[in-house]
């Protein structure tokens, strides 16, 4: 079942959106080497509840915490833990909210230090193939014309691994909604989108090959061959003509550029 929603269900969403996007600002202002994944945990988790928020993540199906984290080869649903972080590191934070009865959902990937030139540009290709299928979201065309935007850039384009195990989905009252939205397919094939409909689009991009493997917390999911990933997500309104992003980059970037312990250099 697809819902779809009013101009003022899209206004409380966006400002879920937004507070994910501030959540992630606020990760960036203080993300650096030795930190652990469950002190940025904390941090993420004070700060949603200090805005009148909660947590979308926390207790969802029984993960415990409020970010997943994901690190070098961990390609998303990381357990935070106590490991502290060290310069080369590539961090994955998603994070989602709840409030007003609407979700927010976005993810961001950030670079510890001083990383190879390989890795930068894992993390800006993940991150440009996102506005491709961005670019997409538009009423009329359909979920694969998003997939196949992100699939042919990162794949065909520059060789990586595009993820088929876990996708993008829709989003609303429930974290999860329909319809699912993979970062790979053909052109024409799907959903049909409509006026009104949100997304989360969230490309799942491997340096190396596309397949992945769970540890035995039974979330983190891992690259099968050890190698990096990069993960970045917005929450997305259908409409004609062009998307409406609900979430937003510019303060993560701001922070993120800001900080000297990360590095900005990739885009």
């Amino acid at each position: 079942m697809i819902y779809y929603k009013t101009t003022a269900e899209v206004e409380l969403m966006r400002e879920s959106a937004l507070l994910v996007s501030a959540t992630l600002a606020e990760v960036a202002r203080h993300l650096k080497p030795g930190m652990t994944t469950l002190e940025v945990d904390a941090l993420a988790e004070k700060f949603i509840l200090d805005h009148q928020a909660t947590p979308s993540f926390k207790n969802y199906k029984g993960f415990p915490f409020t970010c997943c984290i994901s690190v070098n080869d961990a390609v998303v649903h990381g357990f935070p833990n106590s490991t502290p972080l060290k310069d080369g590191d590539v961090v994955s934070v998603d994070v989602g909210v709840f409030k007003n009865g609407f979700h927010g959902d976005s993810a961001y990937t950030f670079a510890i230090g001083k990383v190879s030139d390989e890795v930068k540009q894992l993390m800006r290709v993940t991150k440009e193939s996102l506005y491709l299928g961005i670019e997409k979201a538009v009423a009329g065309n359909r979920v694969g014309d998003i997939s196949f935007a992100v699939q042919d850039y990162a794949e065909r384009k520059y060789k990586y691994g595009v993820v088929r195990e876990l996708v993008g989905h829709g989003l609303g009252k429930k974290l999860h909604e329909d319809p699912q939205v993979p970062n790979y397919g053909k052109r024409g094939s799907g959903a049909k989108l409509h006026d009104g409909l949100v997304i989360a689009i969230e490309p799942m991009i491997n340096m190396g090959v596309k397949e992945v493997w769970y540890e035995d917390d039974g979330w983190t999911v891992k690259t099968k061959d050890g190698k990096p990933s990069a993960h970045y997500e917005h929450t997305v309104c259908i409409r004609r003509g062009k998307a409406d992003v609900l979430s937003s980059f510019d303060d993560i970037e701001a922070a993120e550029k800001a900080n000297p312990a990360l590095d900005a250099t990739y885009y």
